[in-house]
């Protein structure tokens, strides 16, 4: 019976309808992964072209791209570009796939749009994630991040001790340090007890309005046993850049407008940082029981760090 036949037939059975409903959505799925793969296999000299531009520029010629079968224009001599087809960005598609299903407005999501959002983040980074772990949730998972300044992780740390190297000095250290500690006190004991893992979470920090998540009121000390330095996969939707962060400090204020913070690494390799210093970010639960997702910027379909 074909499709139209399906879902035209009076079918008393609204089990057996929503089954096969559940089905037809499974195959369009495959099939939308399957036609993305068939068309950078044969356009992958074509699409590669993309990375010249921004990423955003590259979802909309990718949407076009998706939509027709015409061959795309033969692009320049590559001496005269210097791109190889293997450059095409994967954060291309991420931004595609996020574009379309995404309020045009920075709002809660509702129910549907955050499980519709879990399975694409899940399947483009390799990973479960959902808004929802262990029973316990934030007030949203989609909503304006602005900028954060350096937590001291230990008794005496300061602008002067902060950083491995100048380099990283004059990169990330314009922002300054906080005047009081992260929401969990200091990251080590001391200078001399403080371990790599220690300094990622500091690095790495997010801000998150812990005290407006569902229930927090009520039973105080269980959630701030689960946030702190929870991991969430944090997402700038406009451009595909990911991050794994941890839950390093609470905040911001509602007045401020804002629903997260950034540490200053976190925003630069987002590329939050413009004049506003805010922008729109998805934040989503990371579930590592066995904590073997390693924090810092992270690809699409790889769990191996990347260069920040």
């Amino acid at each position: 019976m074909g499709m139209f036949g399906i879902f035209g037939s009076n079918n008393k059975n609204s089990k057996r309808s929503d089954n096969i409903f559940e089905e037809l959505k499974s195959r369009f799925s495959q099939k939308h992964e399957e036609i993305k793969s068939q068309i950078v296999e044969k356009h992958k000299d074509s699409l590669a072209l993309l990375t010249n531009y921004p990423t955003q520029l590259a979802a909309a010629a990718m949407g076009g791209v998706m939509l027709v079968t015409n061959q795309l224009p033969t692009p320049p001599a590559q001496n005269t570009l210097a791109v190889e087809s293997s450059a095409l960005d994967p954060s291309v598609f991420v931004v595609s796939d996020l574009k379309n299903n995404l309020p045009a407005e920075v709002r809660p999501l509702s129910a549907e749009e955050e499980k519709t959002l879990s399975e694409i983040l899940s399947r483009d980074f390799n990973m479960k994630v959902s808004t929802e772990l262990q029973g316990m949730k934030l007030n949203r998972s989609y909503g304006l991040i602005g900028q954060e300044q350096h937590l001291a992780r230990y008794p005496g740390d300061n602008m002067s001790t902060h950083f491995n190297s100048s380099e990283e000095a004059t990169r990330y250290g314009s922002e300054g340090m906080a005047p009081g500690l992260g929401g969990w006190g200091y990251f080590a004991k001391s200078q001399y007890d403080m371990t790599q893992k220690d300094a990622d979470r500091e690095k790495y920090y997010i801000a998150v309005q812990t005290f407006l998540a569902p229930g927090f009121h009520e039973n105080v000390g269980k959630y701030i046993t689960f946030f702190k330095f929870r991991k969430m996969l944090v997402v700038n939707p406009e451009n595909g850049r990911a991050i794994i962060a941890d839950i390093g400090d609470a905040g911001p204020g509602e007045s401020t407008g804002k629903h997260l913070g950034g540490s200053p690494e976190v925003m630069k390799y987002l590329q939050r940082v413009d004049g506003a210093q805010r922008g729109p970010v998805l934040y989503f639960f990371i579930d590592d029981p066995n904590d073997q997702i390693p924090l810092g910027p992270i690809n699409p379909k790889s769990s191996q760090l990347v260069s920040s």
